[in-house]
């Protein structure tokens, strides 16, 4: 009998949060729903929403509600501009804060774009047994966070750990 794990396909819901993107230049919600699917995974929803915590939060809570989306991906609005929302429309959702998520990021980031990292306000946490992840709008830090972070976590065979095998456990009281 074979002791290797069978990957687990998980339904994800990607978020592009931003003002001026639209389906035709939208590169960064482009990038995720490839990468997911690339690594087995199911889209369930994408969508474009504007910069606005409410907007934000009401989409994200329709998704954690639901039984049909495992995982959220958000790109945009984790910057310090006026603008920029998604930790303070995201925080308020959240069960738990996945704290290694955004402190990795911004080192992994580092490598790449030095001291800028510090702008990031990436984060990550779980609503409603839903893993949610807030990457910055950029299709370079979509990439990284996915390829060096996420994707790892989110496959069952990843050893010695992952975010897969946590799932059933994750509403328990």
């Amino acid at each position: 009998m074979s002791k290797e794990r069978q990957f687990i396909p998980l339904q994800i819901a990607v978020m592009t949060i931003s003002d001026t993107r639209t389906e035709e230049n939208d590169k960064s919600g482009a990038m995720l729903k490839r990468l997911l699917e690339e690594a087995g995974h199911q889209l369930k929803e994408k969508l474009i929403v504007p910069d606005n915590i409410y907007q934000i939060r009401a989409e994200v809570s329709r998704w954690i509600a639901s039984d049909d989306v495992n995982v959220v991906l958000t790109t945009g609005g984790t910057g310090v501009t006026g603008r920029d929302g998604t930790p303070e429309a995201i925080q308020p959702l959240l069960d738990k804060v996945i704290d290694g998520f955004g402190e990795m990021f911004r080192v992994l980031s580092y490598e790449s774009i030095g001291t800028s990292t510090l702008q990031s306000r990436a984060l990550a946490g779980v609503a409603n047994g839903t893993y949610i992840f807030c990457l910055p709008g950029s299709s370079g830090a979509c990439k990284d966070g996915w390829t060096k972070l996420i994707v790892k976590q989110l496959d069952n065979r990843s050893r010695p750990c992952n975010l897969v095998e946590l799932m059933p456990r994750l509403q328990e009281k």
